[in-house]
């Protein structure tokens, strides 16, 4: 029907049966056979042709306004899957919770910038809140967290762009040694129940013969760093995010025996998006970009500051 349409509305268009043929490089025999199928499909006439050359009567312009629309949706539904075409409309992304910092918005500025037609909708949620709702096809893509090796489940597609490097870190007064015994003896500050951190740092621990004491358990990282600043507890965070936060004079990073935890960094999307591909990669390369220049993989470290050479205190000579 959608061809019959259109040879209605070029028929409009050029005004006669010879022009709607020049345009659409048909005979006229062709385009008269197609309005004839079209009044045939709906039971009604669409043309006077009482008059020559023929002409809509009042049906058939009512019908012509509503194949014009019907016409350009259906082209606005073509662009919308292609690949080709520029990215348009709204484009639903999940950030997991930890990885909702300040640093992402650079990238969602360029998308934004770039695409001035794509409509972003961001919601914040645990990783595995945001696999149910991409399986439920309530978001198109989400950057989340997932234990190194694993992948989302299918028919969701997996990229991984990064390391995450985990750190012990306990506050710069504390006095907790980097063992499993003090650490076992130690106060901590985690995230709730349901983090796989946490469950493979509650089974380490058990594996060296200790249980772990839980005094916070918080999802934000910044209010676990500032409860570990105080002396409140010890605490497992992200070296990216200590070195971000400039936090490495405020805390201590410990080392305990063994203890090596990383998690990755994963763009989890739906199957094919059309044209919002074009817009998923140039986030994803952002947020790519982004955890290379933090260089999760190395253990944060502190460097002793160099001393200005007016203030080095000189050496008597013996």
């Amino acid at each position: 029907m959608l061809d019959d349409l259109r040879a209605l509305v070029e028929f409009a268009r050029a005004g006669s049966i010879a022009g709607a043929a020049d345009r659409l490089f048909r005979t006229p025999s062709a385009i008269t056979r197609q309005v004839q199928r079209l009044e045939a499909e709906l039971g009604a006439e669409l043309l006077d042709r009482s008059v020559k050359p023929p002409r809509l009567n009042s049906l058939g312009s009512r019908v012509l306004e509503q194949a014009r629309d019907l016409l350009q949706r259906t082209e606005a539904l073509k662009s919308l899957t292609s690949s080709d075409a520029e990215p348009h409309g709204l484009l639903r992304v999940g950030l997991a919770h930890a990885l909702a910092e300040g640093t992402l918005i650079e990238p969602i500025q360029a998308l934004a910038e770039k695409f001035p037609k794509v409509r972003l909708r961001l919601s914040s949620e645990l990783t595995g809140e945001l696999i149910n709702r991409l399986l439920a096809g309530e978001l198109d893509v989400a950057a989340v967290l997932l234990p190194e090796g694993k992948t989302a489940p299918p028919p969701l597609l997996t990229t991984i762009i990064a390391s995450d490097r985990m750190e012990i870190v306990q506050g710069a007064a504390g006095n907790v040694d980097g063992n499993w015994k003090s650490l076992g003896r130690a106060p901590w500050v985690l995230n709730p129940p349901g983090c796989f951190l946490r469950a493979n740092l509650i089974d380490r621990m058990e594996r060296a013969g200790f249980t772990l004491m839980i005094a916070a358990e918080v999802h934000n990282m910044h209010m676990q760093l500032a409860f570990v600043q105080s002396g409140y507890g010890v605490g497992l965070l992200p070296a990216r995010f200590i070195a971000r936060t400039r936090s490495i004079d405020s805390v201590k990073v410990l080392h305990p025996p063994s203890f090596d935890m990383h998690r990755s960094v994963a763009i989890v999307r739906v199957g094919p998006l059309g044209a919002l591909g074009k817009a998923v990669e140039l986030l994803e390369h952002g947020f790519r970009q982004l955890f290379e220049a933090a260089d999760t993989t190395k253990p944060v470290t502190r460097h002793r500051r160099a001393v200005p050479a007016n203030r080095r205190v000189a050496r008597s000579p013996k």
